[in-house]
């Protein structure tokens, strides 16, 4: 007779319940052990106090090389009536994000496709009567924008020029601000005046500048050091230096091409810099989040 036979049936199927339960349970914990959370994405808002400093640019060759460590990355075209993402990559947009509100889409499928696995929403035109965020439209841009934190590491803003005070609570909401500057005069000045309005708007803002089209190093050191220098005396506030891209011609034939620089001309000083300030970004510490893009939007739609 075998050992089996000897053992009462219903010891038996008592042992095998046990054996089949510590067999899941084993197979959760492993679950759990290799398993690893997604990040919610990091929202950032890039802006510029004038046009034509090269922020939409910035924003798509700062995404593909995002892309390019392995992150997965979003960008939300926010120039309002003046959108501008689908020209500067050679592409005609399906929809945008008048969208998710005239039509009720899904945001899901408002997302385009670009290259090197970029997603980004176009602009469109006739935005402004979106950004008045009652609340029956808060709670539905919330409902769609949950789904976005979950799918990507990045979701970046391409702001369109100046301050609204629409622009400026989707700006002050995100976890951080780029500032695009240039070397010239009046364009420190116009980013002295966003940055005044973004602190005063929200002084906790986290805020790190861009000089682009520098012809050095050191002029871009010295735009930074001048613009965080008046931040300082007059606002009470430190903004921190992300980089600089040079004067470099190879951009501006990539923008007449419609073609990303990063990847037109990927050895390029500009491209290179990008990488630089990627490789930058991605190896400094972190600060803990002490509240969501989506909680804080929440609390300054009630606030205004």
């Amino acid at each position: 007779m075998t050992l089996i036979k000897q053992i009462p049936a219903s010891l038996f199927a008592l042992l095998l319940r046990d054996s089949l339960m510590n067999d899941q349970a084993e197979q959760l914990r492993n679950r759990l052990k290799n398993h690893v959370p997604h990040t919610r994405a990091k929202t950032i808002a890039i802006a510029s106090g004038k046009g034509g400093v090269g922020k939409s640019n910035f924003t798509i060759n700062f995404a593909l090389k995002l892309i390019e460590q392995q992150k997965k990355v979003l960008i939300m075209d926010f120039d309002i009536g003046m959108g501008n993402i689908d020209i500067l990559l050679g592409v005609s947009p399906h929809h945008s994000f008048v969208d998710l509100f005239k039509q009720n889409t899904s945001i899901k499928d408002i997302i385009e496709e670009g290259p090197h696995n970029l997603s980004y929403i176009a602009g469109g035109s006739g935005l402004s009567e979106i950004f008045n965020l009652d609340e029956q439209k808060y709670h539905y841009f919330h409902y769609q924008f949950e789904q976005l934190v979950a799918m990507y590491d990045y979701i970046l803003f391409d702001m369109g020029a100046g301050a609204t005070e629409d622009s400026l609570l989707l700006m002050s909401a995100a976890e951080e601000v780029v500032l695009v500057t240039t070397p010239e005069p009046t364009s420190i000045t116009d980013a002295y005046a966003m940055l005044k309005h973004l602190v005063n708007n929200d002084s906790q803002v986290e805020i790190q500048v861009l000089t682009n089209r520098s012809i050095s190093k050191q002029s871009a050191k010295d735009t930074f050091e001048r613009l965080n220098m008046v931040a300082n005396k007059f606002l009470d506030k430190r903004v921190h230096y992300l980089g600089t891209i040079p004067d470099d011609r190879m951009v501006f034939e990539s923008v007449l091409n419609q073609i990303p620089f990063v990847i037109s001309h990927p050895k390029s000083a500009a491209s290179k810099a990008v990488h630089s300030i990627v490789e930058g970004y991605l190896n400094e510490p972190k600060q803990s989040r002490d509240e969501s893009f989506l909680s804080k939007l929440r609390r300054f739609v009630r606030e205004r």
